[in-house]
This record gives C-alpha cells, structure tokens and sequence, in this order.
C-alpha cells in the first residue's frame, strides 16, 4: 500500500525540486540538467574490484544528484522514477556503443549498438527487508523507466530481473570497499530460467549508484556463473558515480 499510496501524494501535493529545493515544482530544469545532460562518462572506483565491467554513469553523485536519488531511494519520491531513468537511459547508450558522452538515447541508431539486437537492462536487486522498508525497490523502478525511454528512442530494450540474493547480506552502509567486497561474495546468483528470459539479448547491469564497485562486480560474476549473456563481458549502467573520469576523451 505504502508504495501507490506515495506515488499518488506526489503527483497531486505541492512539492519543492527534490535537488535544489526550488520551489513547486518536482524537479527544476537546471537539476534535470545535471542528470546526465552533459552525456555518460566512465565510472572510476578506486580500487577498482576484480571482475568489474565496464561501468558509465550519468552524473557524479553529487550536488542535486544526489539529493535526488536519495529522494526516490530512501524517502518515497516516486515520481523522480522518470528522469532517473532517462538519466540511466543516457549511461546504458554508452555502455553499450562503448563511448561515453557519443550520443545518448536519442541518437542511438538500429537497436544495440547498430545491430538492430534487444538489450535487456538487468537491475540490481535489492534485499526483500529493504524493499519492504523502502516500499519499492529503485534499481528496478529505475530501470522499467529507463527501458521505456530507451523504446521511445527506438531501442528495443526491456528490463530481465533476473538476478536474486541467495543469502542474506549485511547493510553497505559504513562499510569499506574490502567489507563490502566480503560482504556481497558469492551472495548473487540467477533465477532459474534467467538464461531463457535474456536468450539473444545484449545484457547491461544496472543500478542507481556505483559507490566501491562491489555490488556491480558480483553481479557480473553471477551472470557469468549463471551462463548469461554467452559468456561474453557484461556492461553496465548507472545514474551516477562517487568517482568518475573528466568529460574528456582519453
């Protein structure tokens, strides 16, 4: 209940910019902006976990992007849904030509990469205890937003939840980047059927934010155990990044 129940006050109640507080209104141009506006750009942890992909983010985690996804994360502000995704949107595009900033959903051409293929956008899953605290589960609302961005734009592209914890994992919160390395060990795997579901399909990971890489770096271990993706490299996609390169070309 909790989670319609948001999601209809925030589309009939006076709000402020989730990012910069201005007034009435859910999220202001110069906030949008800031959400990926400039073109994807490589995300950075340091030190960077083995087993890692490739990993483009939208924004820094920073500044109104960050209030902004803590406004969707932790407190209800459903409706941010949209321009979160069609930030991911933006950071999957690159994932997938393999150049950040060359063009966003809107400029990319004939499906994946130019190869009229299907992308399926594989969330990150969250911890059933967090969902039900939280009343949603972001990555994947995220990512159902993304995808349908992505399909406006001519992609097909889809969301393939097909990753699930198989043991409980402690809260990331305060911890390092080797505890969180620990902490998150082995603790992925795919749902049965999952290859099935994302047969033929170019597969990005994706999630709201990359902090130390731990998280992603599993996920792509799971997916390779699980025989996704016919072995090859997964990408990946998020909204943002605590370490990101320069909006250069290297």
């Amino acid at each position: 209940m909790r989670g319609w129940w948001q999601e209809l006050a925030g589309l009939v109640l006076p709000v402020d910019c989730a990012g910069c507080g201005a007034a009435r209104v859910l999220l202001c141009d110069g906030c949008r902006e800031a959400l990926g506006g400039a073109g994807a750009v490589r995300a950075r942890p340091f030190p960077r976990p083995a087993g890692l992909p490739v990993v483009y983010a939208a924004a820094a985690y920073e500044g109104p992007v960050r209030a902004v996804l803590l406004a969707h994360k932790e407190r209800g502000a459903l409706p941010l849904a949209g321009a979160l995704g069609a930030a991911l949107a933006v950071a999957v595009a690159a994932a997938v030509a393999g150049a950040g900033g060359q063009g966003g959903a809107g400029g990319w051409q004939g499906g994946a990469g130019g190869s009229g293929g299907e992308v399926a956008l594989v969330p990150v899953p969250s911890a059933r205890r967090q969902v039900r605290a939280r009343g949603h589960d972001p990555a994947r609302r995220i990512a159902l937003a993304a995808a349908g961005r992505l399909r406006r734009a001519g992609v097909a592209a889809r969301v393939a939840p097909v990753l699930r914890l198989r043991r409980a994992v402690a809260d990331q919160a305060g911890l390092g980047a080797r505890q969180r390395r620990e902490n998150l060990a082995g603790a992925l795997e795919v749902r049965p059927g999952g290859a099935r579901l994302t047969g033929g399909a170019v597969l990005v990971l994706v999630d709201d934010v990359i902090t130390t890489g731990a998280t992603l770096a599993e996920a792509a271990r799971a997916v390779r155990a699980g025989g996704l993706g016919r072995g090859a490299t997964p990408r990946a996609a998020v909204v943002a990044a605590t370490r990101t390169e320069q909006k250069t070309r290297e």
